[in-house]
């Protein structure tokens, strides 16, 4: 999976470090700190960490008895070290370093040994600021895992009754205690703290000195606290200045890039139906290059953001294949050719791309090219976070300690980093993900301290933090890199952002280099690229790496079965997910009770995240729905949500999101009372930014039997009533959007509802649906491929569409393919300004030959037609008995074009009546062919030449035609042709000579007051003329005003001049 993929990099450390764990690390720098002889050559000589093995460090218990340790330090020879220690007395190199830190804590602190400890804890508890008691429960948090488990119902009890824990996670906690799972029950108690915030840590904290006399492990941890001194937070924040830290830069840059290369050279990638359940891979062989495009389309969406990039996706890989859209390499994002922003005080780019498409992959891939010295070399130092990490942080902290959370190595020497800001990178990944808004056009944030922050030293939120070192108010000079869906995007619009960039995916060949990598049977990868490629709803979607990785699954077992069903293989995105949740409980569904319950229970779950936007879900949240957090021992809920373990806490998301929604359908289609879906349907409907519209497609796509028939063998069959009540607000949300089309988001639901149609694969309903419908219209609406693919299976049931609008709606030839088993039944068919060239016109022909064909009115304008393409239309037209109006302008036949046009003509079937050929680059030397098939049609009463280098030689010949007593011309458009007051002579004589007149464009033309008198002449005499126009020439006012009476001596004429 391209996004959100589990990997972990090697440790990298010694067996002996990795047993000794942090709590040798730390407290040997308290040790050679207070203790005299300590020297810092030594303090220098450390192995490497990882962040993770920090932030392990630091939790690591330090048991030893206080007692036991001062006996040691009396019993220590004078002059003895600390190996000498170890060895005499059989301890661990910890508890002798313990020993004497305490030893020598204990002769200076300030504390009164003699007050009552509970007294003496309490007070250096209240006087710990919230990031301090945030930091200190971190540290201590795996010790207190086993020092609480025996009375942490207890503890539980307090925080209820406090309102810190609601009475449902009480009961969760306790639940487990009667289980005889104290450890989970420990575990979850401490998660749910943290996620609750700064006072349900106090209240913690002050519950555990109640009741430290109860348990000896806690009371051993409390008595640490004190004893270390009013400050206990020191062992965390030492040695600041025992080196030279500019002679450390370079070590601790190696060190840094180490570390880095070893959290992100391997990619973990789940496949579930494979052999090896998680398969391991080097980044390297692995990592597919995405293409990035240097602009974001736009940043505020009225439809689900998947869908919407869809849609451009088409558009961008044409362009990109054109060479008109310049893609972004990774290592161009600082670059000054991409910068918009002229500030001198730093760079800051924003990433867009939609979930799944490899946005956190491509920052793996950024911090590993850093670090093995393949990019961004004039950057020091880069330092990577992820904002899914940042919410477990909900009190005030300092980019110092943000930073030294993650790297603690850093911590002598961050005051010789901040001097050089131009060497810094910070990465940002997920903005989207972050719980906190960063709005960047309030202006209050520059204006409010408590807003502020002036230095990595200053106290503040997270968001504080971001949001300054983006607008370069915080370490001006360094530069940050931010990731985002395109839903939050807005937010960024006044940022300081000088590049802008989206990931737009998989272009061309790279969908197919994926399902070979994906399979290791290529035979296999072969033939579900095969199956995928020739089904446009399911190839649309692979642009997308998550939803390649979905496919796989999905369709890979259809595949490799000997005795297997093609006519079962997916092909709706509704089928296509039930297959996904179907291998799930086949693999799976053994291994928990009731996977019914827990599947219907985490989609409750799953739609209130749909509802509130939202994909990250907690403990608390697991709890609330009667989810046990233990349950994800069980392979079963591990396929259904992923569990990641961030440094503070536990969060827990869907694979994708389209699997979130897909669950959410399920839960909603089987637990919903058939009289509330409608309700709940209709409401979903309305919202207007798109969140639900998946949801819908999946729960319109439940109804058909299709996509039930593996689930009911686990789930039980499907309520009948539900499937009708479904499938009645289909039909009825069709015919209510019809009506309400004439506005571009009418027609975007429209559009919406009959891919609910779509996906429940039901022709009895199309037809219904759609059977009277006078006019479908989509004019303006951008359709992709797949649009085209839904439209076409809602019109096929049907007899006749009387109006079908298609202009520009951005199709092409794939999209008309699509289209083209229905084009036959329309009667009005435009298809006006869209890129379908020659190959997309050949399906307009194949709809023009069928015998049952009802098209009469044809709209071709503006779609790219050539001469060559020209012949297979007419070729198409010569036999076609039902059009009577088309409309070629705007295209580039010229004369050789308009050849094959005069060939259709001249047939006697030929049925056309109105003809538009304005601006298809028509000379005069063309217009002889055209005329003279012109001077025997019998059907031809509207032509349109406007637009086209005739000039008064061209006129000529259209004369000529005219003075044919069989000509039926009624109107004729000669607008921006050419003419000089010359052409007077042909053309006014033979207009004079003709019965059928109505109305005349001379517009645009050359004439001046010397063809007045001529012109004058055939409005007189021509009693059947309408109306001539004649803006645009060269008369002067008062024969203007000459031509223009003439409308008063007869009524209904009209001169327009």
């Amino acid at each position: 999976m391209a996004e959100g993929a589990s990997w972990r990099g090697d440790a990298g450390t010694s067996a002996s470090r990795k047993h000794r764990g942090g709590k040798l690390t730390q407290i040997e720098k308290i040790f050679k700190r207070l203790l005299p002889g300590s020297s810092r050559e030594d303090d220098q000589d450390r192995g490497t960490t990882t962040p993770k093995q920090g932030r392990i460090e630091r939790s690591v218990p330090m048991e030893c008895e206080p007692a036991a340790a001062e006996e040691r330090e009396q019993n220590q020879p004078r002059g003895s070290g600390m190996r000498d220690t170890v060895q005499d007395h059989g301890t661990s190199p910890s508890e002798a370093i313990i020993s004497h830190v305490r030893g020598s804590l204990n002769k200076s602190s300030s504390f009164n040994q003699g007050a009552d400890p509970k007294s003496a804890v309490s007070e250096l508890l209240a006087k710990c600021e919230d990031y301090q008691l945030f930091q200190l429960t971190n540290f201590y948090r795996e010790r207190l895992k086993p020092a609480i488990e025996e009375e942490v119902e207890g503890l539980s009890l307090m925080l209820r009754d406090e309102q810190h824990f609601s009475g449902r996670e009480h009961e969760k906690v306790t639940e487990l205690v009667e289980k005889g799972e104290r450890t989970e029950s420990s575990k979850l108690f401490l998660s749910l703290v943290m996620e609750k915030g700064s006072q349900a840590r106090r209240v913690m904290w002050e519950s555990f000195v109640k009741m430290q006399n109860m348990l000896p492990k806690l009371d051993k941890i409390l008595k640490e606290i004190q004893e270390l001194g009013p400050d206990p937070y020191e062992y965390m924040n030492i040695g600041r200045d025992l080196c030279d830290l500019s002679a450390q830069l370079k070590d601790v840059q190696q060190k840094h890039m180490e570390t880095l290369r070893r959290q992100t050279e391997t990619l973990r990638v789940n496949t579930i139906l494979m052999r090896e359940k998680v398969k391991v891979f080097q980044l390297v062989d692995r990592y597919a290059e995405l293409t990035v495009i240097s602009t974001v389309r736009d940043r505020s969406l009225v439809e689900h953001e998947l869908l919407a990039r869809g849609r451009d996706h088409e558009e961008w890989r044409e362009k990109h294949l054109r060479r008109e859209l310049e893609k972004i390499r990774t290592e161009q994002l600082f670059q000054s050719s991409f910068t918009r922003s002229k500030s001198k005080s730093g760079s800051s780019a924003a990433v867009a791309g939609v979930p799944g498409i490899g946005k956190t992959t491509m920052v793996q891939k950024i911090v590993y090219d850093w670090a093995t010295g393949k990019i961004y070399q004039h950057f020091q130092f880069v330092f990577s976070f992820r904002f899914r990490d940042l919410n477990s942080i909900n009190c005030k902290i300092t980019l110092r300690n943000l930073i030294l959370d993650q790297y603690p190595y850093f911590e002598n020497i961050l005051g010789e980093v901040w001097k050089n800001p131009e060497g810094l990178l910070f990465i940002f990944d997920g903005l989207d993900e972050f719980k906190h808004r960063i709005d960047f056009a309030d202006s209050r944030r520059d204006t409010e301290p408590q807003h502020m922050c002036p230095d990595p030293e200053w106290w503040c939120e997270v968001s504080d933090i971001v949001y300054s070192l983006i607008q370069h108010k915080l370490l001006p000079g360094c530069s940050v890199l931010v990731t985002t869906r395109p839903t939050v995007l807005h937010l960024l619009e006044k940022a300081e952002i000088s590049v802008w960039a989206e990931i737009l995916g998989f272009v061309s060949e790279e969908r197919k280099e994926y399902f070979h990598r994906f399979f290791e049977d290529q035979m296999v990868a072969a033939a579900v690229f095969k199956h995928v490629e020739e089904n446009e709803i399911l190839y649309t979607m692979t642009y997308n790496p998550s939803y390649c990785w979905i496919l796989g699954l999905a369709l890979g077992p259809f595949f490799t079965q000997r005795h297997r069903d093609l006519q079962q293989v997916p092909k709706t995105i509704t089928q296509l997910y039930s297959h996904y949740i179907y291998n799930i409980l086949k693999n799976h569904g053994r291994e928990i009770e009731s996977p019914r319950d827990v599947l219907l229970t985490v989609g409750q779950m799953a739609f209130t995240g749909v509802s509130k936007k939202k994909i990250l879900f907690t403990d608390g949240d697991l709890i609330e729905y009667n989810l046990q957090p233990s349950q994800f021992l069980s392979g079963f809920l591990t396929e259904l949500l992923e569990r990641e373990d961030c440094a503070r806490s536990v969060v827990y998301t869907f694979p994708h999101l389209t699997i979130q929604e897909f669950v959410a359908a399920l839960a909603q289609f089987l637990t919903q009372d058939p009289r509330g879906i409608q309700k709940l349907l209709t409401e979903a409907h309305s919202t207007t930014d798109g969140r639900f519209e998946v949801f819908l497609r999946f729960v319109a796509g439940l109804s058909s039997p299709g996509s039930a028939r593996g689930l009911e063998e686990f789930l039980g069959p499907f309520p009948h009533q539900t499937i009708c009540r479904v499938i009645d607000w289909v039909k009825e949300e069709v015919k209510r959007q019809i009506g309400n089309g004439r506005s571009k988001a009418g027609k975007r639901s429209l559009l919406n509802t009959l891919h609910f149609l779509f996906e429940s694969q039901n022709r009895v309903l199309a037809q219904d649906a759609l059977g009277s419908v006078e006019k479908l219209s989509f004019h303006g609406l951008q359709l992709t491929p797949i649009d085209c693919a839904v439209l076409s299976h809602a019109i096929g049931p049907c007899d006749t569409i009387k109006h079908l609008d298609l202009g520009n709606c951005r199709i092409q030839c794939e999209g008309l393919k699509r289209l083209g088993p229905g084009l036959h039944k329309c009667q009005v068919l435009r298809l006006e300004a869209n890129d379908l060239g020659d190959s997309g016109v050949k399906w307009v022909s194949v709809a023009l030959r069928d015998p049952e064909c009802k098209i009469q009115k044809l709209g071709l304008d503006n779609i790219g037609l050539t001469d060559s393409g020209t012949k297979d239309l007419t070729s198409a037209l010569s036999t076609n008995r039902s059009v009577t109006d088309l409309n070629l302008s705007g295209n580039k036949l010229g004369d050789s074009g308009v050849k094959w046009v005069s060939e259709a003509l001249r047939n006697p079937e030929c049925k056309i009546q109105k003809l538009g050929l304005d601006n298809i680059g028509l000379t005069d030397s063309g217009t002889k062919d055209l005329t003279s098939a012109l001077s025997t049609n019998r059907s031809v009463t509207d032509l349109n030449l406007s637009g086209n280098k005739l000039g008064d030689s061209g006129v000529k010949w259209v004369s000529e035609a005219l003075r044919n007593p069989q000509c039926k011309i009624q109107k004729l458009g000669l607008n921006n042709i050419g003419l000089t007051d010359t052409s007077t002579e042909d053309l006014v004589p033979a207009l004079c000579a003709s019965d059928s007149l109505k109305g005349l464009n001379l517009g645009s033309n050359s004439f001046t007051d010397q063809s007045v008198h001529t012109l004058r002449r055939l409005i007189v005499t021509r009693p059947k003329l309408r109306w001539i126009w004649l803006k645009g020439n060269k008369f002067s006012p008062t024969r203007e005003e000459d031509l223009r009476s003439l409308q008063e001596s007869r009524p209904g004429l009209r001169v327009e001049i």
